[in-house]
């Protein structure tokens, strides 16, 4: 009791979900520093980092606390603080709107109108409308869902610009696409847990190879969707090259997975995931910041004198 009444800054940190919410902010950054020929302005980057991050942080631990039923029945969840006790459903409550509302302050106040009114919106789409309703209404939850998890890069960009750009909304595009494949791998390792949970994923709806095939199909439309930034003259051949080197390896993960070697390279798919969407993000970055590079050297090309 004692220890649940003192919440250590370790069960708070955890209340976070910090990985999750590092990729998360990966790609709001990577959508400030696209938004702009040069480097971002320096107020607006910071403070819409912070904004962005404190609401993803406070969207995590709200989502902690509606699923805590849930996440008592997981093995994959079953250690999260408000489960074991360690931090009582009300604390998580008041730190969930504490964070809330200073992102929503430093987002008003110090960046703009616009970013604040998505970075809401993205809150209430996965810590109420997802955690609530979708997760337990359909096997498409991660599908229709997904809209709310691939916005980073567009508040990023907002944050910046003050503005929704096509080329940001191609980014978040890609993450929505991405994002089935890589929950589905994770859903298939876990079905048990979801299955005791009573939670309709995929794999328990419709059977593991039905969602196989669901990953393949995404990952093909992920390779197709990924070309779009080079063919819209958002991005040139270094990303293409990247984008297209890392989508075979995908591929080649999602093939492999229909008659996997064992039962953990569904967790081989999840992780190959993360790594994929964080290179691919990295190489439209390395490409922006590439191309004005290359530039000023085409002047200088030899020209015929006449």
């Amino acid at each position: 009791m004692g220890t649940a009444m003192r919440p250590t800054l370790r069960q708070y940190w955890d209340l976070t979900k910090p990985r999750v919410v590092a990729l998360i902010v990966f790609t709001a950054a990577i959508g400030m520093f696209l938004a702009v020929p040069g480097l971002p302005p320096l107020k607006e980057s910071v403070l819409g980092f912070l904004g962005i991050w404190l609401a993803a942080s406070s969207a995590a631990a709200i989502n902690q606390l509606l699923d805590s039923r849930i996440d008592a029945k997981m093995a994959r969840t079953s250690w999260r603080p408000i489960v074991a006790g360690q931090v009582s459903p009300r604390q998580a409550l008041v730190f969930a709107l504490l964070l809330a509302a200073a992102s929503m302050v430093i987002l008003l106040v110090w960046v703009n109108v616009l970013t604040a009114l998505l970075t809401f919106a993205s809150l209430i789409g996965y810590a109420v409308i997802y955690t609530v309703f979708l997760k337990r209404a359909t096997p498409q939850n991660i599908v229709i869902g997904g809209i709310a998890g691939a916005a980073p890069p567009a508040l990023g960009w907002a944050a910046i610009t003050g503005t929704l750009d096509p080329h940001a909304l191609l980014l978040v595009l890609i993450i929505f696409v991405w994002t089935p494949p890589h929950f589905w791998a994770l859903a298939i390792f876990r079905r048990e847990d979801y299955r005791k949970a009573m939670v309709p994923m995929l794999p328990v709806t419709h059977g593991v190879e039905y969602t196989r095939w669901q990953i393949l199909f995404y990952t093909v439309l992920l390779v197709v969707v990924t070309v779009l930034p080079w063919a819209t003259g958002m991005s040139g051949l270094f990303y293409l090259g990247g984008a297209l080197v890392l989508g075979a390896v995908f591929l080649w993960h999602a093939w492999r997975l229909m008659d996997p070697p064992d039962e953990l390279y569904a967790m081989e798919v999840f992780k190959y995931s993360i790594v994929y969407l964080m290179a691919l993000f990295a190489f439209l970055l390395v490409d922006h910041w590439l191309l004005p590079l290359m530039e000023p050297a085409a002047a200088f090309e030899l020209r015929p004198v006449g």
